[in-house]
This record gives C-alpha cells, sequence and structure tokens, in this order.
C-alpha cells in the first residue's frame, strides 16, 4: 500500500534545511482514531462516578470502582504483553475496540433496564483494563514498526496524539460526560461504546505490517513476559526512561490525591474555579505537547528530559508555596508543559530503541512500573498531608522529581541515548 511510505525523497538544496520527513497517511487513521477513542474516555472517566454515587455512598465501594481499571495492570500487565508479542498488534487493536464497545454497551442497557449494580461496574471496569492493556501494549509496539522506528516520526506521532488526548479526554469529555448523564444515566456509555467502535473500524483500515521476527525466551508464555522485564533493566538508557514516569507518578499522584483539598483551604477556591485550576495545567499541556519536539531539537533528547525534570520539580514546589490562585495556576501549567513534553520524547526514544519482536512485553513492563507506583503515591501523598499539612506533598514530589533529573544526566543523558540509537540502527 502507498501509504505506508515513510519517508518521500527529499532533495537537498544547499543552504536550505533539510526537510522533516512526513507522517504517512496510515498514521492519520490511527491519530483520529486515538482522538475519538480518548473523547470516549473523558465522558466515562466523569459519568463513572456519578453513576456509582447513584448506587452507593459507601467510599469504600466508590473507590473500587474508580480503581478497577487499573488493578488487571498490576496482575496480568506483563503476561498481556507477552500475548501481544504473538499476535498481529493491528488485528489486536480492533479487535479489543470492538470487545470494549460490546462491554460498554452493557451498563448503557442495565441503566435503561434499572438492573444495574456496583458489582456490575466493578466487573466492567476491570474488562476494560485488560482490554486497556493489549491496547496499550499492541498500540505502542505497532506504532514504531508503522513509522519504521525513526525518532523524529515518533516525536512527530507521539506529540499529536498526547494532543489530542488531552483536547479530548481533559477539555472536551468530561463536561460532555457530565451533561450527558444529567439527562440520562445511560447515554455517556453509549456514546463511549459509540466512540470506541469508530475506534475499531478506523484501525481496521490500517495498513498490515508484517510480523516481527519473534525469538522465543522460554519454554512457556511467563518466560517470555519475563524477558522483557529484564530487557528493560539491563538496558540502563531504557530503564532511566522508565523509571522518570515510576517516581513521576509518586510525586504527582501524591500531589493530586490533596489538590482540591489545597484548592479549597489554602486557595480558597470554589468548585468552578478549581475545574479552571485544572483546566490551567490541561492548557500547559497542550503546550508541552507541540514544542516537545522542538525542545528535543535544541538541547538533545537527553538536555531536554533533564530540563522538563527540573521544570517540573520548580512547579510542584511553586504550587505548595503558593498562596495565590494565580501563581498557582501559572505553576500547574508549567507543571502540565513539561510533564506532556516528557511524556512524548521518553516514549519516543523508548520506541525507536525496543527491538520490534519485544516491544509488546517491554512497552508492558514500562507501564507496570509506572502504574504501579501510583497507589504508592496516592498514600504517601495523604500520609504527608495528615502529618506535615497540606503543603507537604507538592513539596516532596517536588524534591523527588528534582532527582529524576539525575537519571537524565546519568542514565539517558544526551551521549547515551545518540549511542543507543546509533546501536539500534545498526540492528
Amino acid at each position: 500500500m502507498t501509504d505506508i511510505q515513510l519517508t518521500p525523497d527529499v532533495v537537498a538544496t544547499p543552504g536550505v534545511p533539510a526537510a522533516r520527513p512526513k507522517l504517512p497517511a496510515a498514521f492519520h487513521r490511527l491519530w483520529a482514531a486515538s482522538a475519538v477513542s480518548s473523547l470516549g474516555d473523558g465522558v466515562y472517566l466523569a459519568a463513572l462516578p456519578l453513576l456509582a454515587a447513584t448506587l452507593t455512598h459507601d467510599p469504600m465501594a466508590l473507590g473500587l470502582v474508580s480503581s478497577a481499571a487499573l488493578l488487571p495492570w498490576l496482575f496480568f500487565g506483563l503476561i498481556g504483553g507477552a500475548l501481544v508479542d504473538r499476535w498481529d498488534r493491528r488485528r489486536t487493536m480492533w479487535v479489543t475496540d470492538l470487545l470494549r464497545a460490546v462491554l460498554l454497551a452493557i451498563p448503557a442497557l442495565a441503566a435503561v433496564l434499572h438492573l444495574l449494580s456496583i458489582q456490575l461496574l466493578v466487573g466492567i471496569a476491570l474488562l476494560l483494563g485488560v482490554g486497556q492493556i493489549f491496547f496499550d501494549s499492541a498500540g505502542s509496539a505497532y506504532l514504531p514498526q508503522l513509522l519504521g522506528r525513526d525518532l523524529e516520526l515518533l516525536e512527530q506521532a507521539n506529540s499529536r496524539q498526547m494532543g489530542a488526548r488531552t483536547v479530548a479526554a481533559d477539555f472536551a469529555g468530561p463536561p460532555a460526560g457530565s451533561a450527558l448523564f444529567a439527562l440520562a444515566g445511560s447515554l455517556p456509555f453509549g456514546l463511549d461504546a459509540l466512540s470506541f467502535l469508530a475506534s475499531s473500524l478506523l484501525i481496521r483500515t490500517l495498513p498490515v505490517q508484517p510480523p516481527a521476527e519473534r525469538k522465543p525466551q522460554g519454554p512457556s508464555l511467563w518466560a517470555e513476559a519475563k524477558a522483557g522485564a529484564v530487557f528493560l533493566f539491563k538496558d540502563k538508557v531504557l530503564l532511566g526512561l522508565a523509571l522518570r514516569p515510576a517516581i513521576g507518578n509518586v510525586a504527582f499522584v501524591g500531589a493530586d490525591a490533596v489538590l482540591v483539598l489545597f484548592a479549597r483551604q489554602m486557595l480558597h477556591l470554589g468548585d468552578f474555579a478549581y475545574g479552571v485550576l485544572l483546566a490551567a495545567q490541561a492548557v500547559g499541556g497542550l503546550a508541552g505537547a507541540a514544542l516537545a519536539g522542538r525542545l528535543g531539537r535544541l538541547l538533545g533528547t537527553g538536555g531536554a528530559l533533564t530540563a522538563t525534570a527540573l521544570l517540573e520539580a520548580v512547579a510542584l514546589g511553586g504550587v505548595g508555596l503558593s498562596g495565590d490562585p494565580y501563581l498557582a495556576g501559572l505553576a500547574l501549567a508549567l507543571l502540565g508543559a513539561a510533564m506532556a513534553a516528557t511524556m512524548v520524547l521518553a516514549p519516543s526514544v523508548s520506541q525507536a530503541l525496543i527491538p520490534l519482536e519485544l516491544a509488546g512485553r517491554v512497552g508492558a513492563s514500562r507501564r507496570l512500573l509506572a502504574i504501579g507506583a501510583a497507589p504508592i503515591g496516592a498514600l504517601i501523598g495523604g500520609g504527608l498531608a495528615n502529618g506535615f499539612g497540606l503543603r507537604a506533598p507538592f513539596l516532596v514530589g517536588g524534591l523527588l522529581l528534582a532527582s529524576t533529573a539525575l537519571f537524565s544526566v546519568t542514565l539517558t543523558s544526551n551521549k547515551r541515548i545518540e549511542a543507543a540509537l546509533a546501536a539500534a540502527a545498526g540492528e
């Protein structure tokens, strides 16, 4: 198919900078699928706690509904990545989204028939979490396969996907989900089901990629899953790139756990102003995603990751020290920009370095580290707030983020990343 040509011929002209390689047409369909699905996710995440609250006022039950989608990562993430490396990745994505569309139709129908229960919502969330393992692992492996592991193309692609995710899931989705829920409890879930169906149909049109050459790593699926984790921990560059979001999640989730209380008690904000505060972080995220590639070319990827680590540290600490809502909003915008740039640059390098036959397993291992750190961060944040006040999670989080700059300077320096990319290109 003609749309899988990645780097069209470019005639070099003396004194004129070389044209940047263009993303293939197939990527734009993948981007559209991601945007549609992200919109559905934003709708779902806003409506789910509202729906659960109509069924119970038990905080433990509500917390279980909200966290159930993450639990499969802890118990099934590595195995899911190994299965993705055995299967066709494009097919895995569109079949998974089709099944998720069917799953989301169940609570929509149950709401109409008055058959909803907390147990049903938890079960649906768990199954959706399993689906997310398959889809995310397959998607992170398919993208470098589609783009030939070209770092510049991967940065462009991840930047556009991050921007679409921010707009759809953070801006458009939550208010749409709340508004639809106010009309009828089944509407948000029906819309999310349609978004997964649309995503499935779009992904179904993507070009079939030749299967990556598989090198069996052991006599069992579990042995193959462990091979991905071993590869990650033995590669210093990949390990540094993976530790960054893991430590970051401890800091970010710890601060997020008390942000609403901080906004009300320390910044004296109402509910609407709190929403505006969150929007400031999302606006910063859009800017960071758009500028990530330019920052990487200016400072080198390693230098850019060091800079974003320091900016994250200063911004999160600045929120904790602030007593003015405008300064806190500015700090959150800077935090969102640095986070988004990191989430474009670090995965792009990882995707360019990981061998295609291991992409699902290593990607799943990276996500497991990051997701497993989130509940630890929530516990630490709550404990710090109880023991030392609401500013403490932000200040301690800032120190943790500053420590990640050491990983950038040592494990993911420009020199190390360039050497790793050259070795991967040689392979």
